[in-house]
């Protein structure tokens, strides 16, 4: 008995490796060598290319596709409809699938709605990318990045909750009361 749910319409190609308690709905395809962890959820629509890999607790929304050269580590958030690219300079006519480029999105980052993630470009652990937003740039741990091109205009908490830095650079996450400390640009929980 499988470990992991599969909609009766999705499709699961093999091999695939795919974690204890991992659900995939209505339309979806997983392509082979694709490696899910535990407790993922993968909604309606969405396609999971060959060799992407996705850590534990991976929540992906309806109707994304994740394309070769994407990791995704543990408690990603990946927002309906969002994209990512694996080629910087796609043609119809010209095959580049030996030009992939790698995109790591880091453990609890969350990745909004119709959100463009343009390849090469790592998101940061516990970084928030706004809803529409388009990533050409490495997003830093923390980070809060919005717009077209994206901008950081803040940062984040590992809950999700915006930091409001004092002069000193210390600031408290509202929801959990976790401090953090910004310094060189650079911010870190404190333990």
């Amino acid at each position: 008995m499988d470990k992991f749910f599969a909609h009766e319409t999705a499709i699961v190609d093999s091999p695939c490796e795919i974690g204890e308690g991992t659900k995939i709905w209505h339309f979806s395809h997983l392509m082979q060598n694709c490696k899910l962890g535990k407790n993922c959820n993968i909604g309606q629509n969405v396609v999971i290319s060959p060799n992407v890999i996705l850590g534990n607790n991976v929540k992906v929304q309806n109707n994304v596709s994740i394309y070769e050269g994407v990791t995704c580590e543990d408690d990603v958030f990946l927002g309906p409809s969002m994209v990512f690219t694996n080629v910087i300079n796609p043609r119809s006519a010209v095959n580049r699938k030996n030009e992939y480029l790698e995109t790591i999105v880091k453990k609890g980052a969350t990745i909004g709605a119709n959100a463009t993630i343009v390849c090469g470009h790592d998101i940061g652990e516990y970084a928030f990318i706004g809803a529409g937003a388009v990533i050409t740039k490495e997003v830093l741990d923390f980070a809060l990045v919005v717009g077209n091109p994206a901008k950081q205009i803040g940062w984040m908490s590992e809950f999700g909750q915006r930091l409001n830095f004092d002069a000193e650079g210390y600031a408290t996450c509202e929801e959990s009361k976790e401090k953090y400390k910004l310094e060189n640009n650079k911010v870190t929980k404190l333990i």
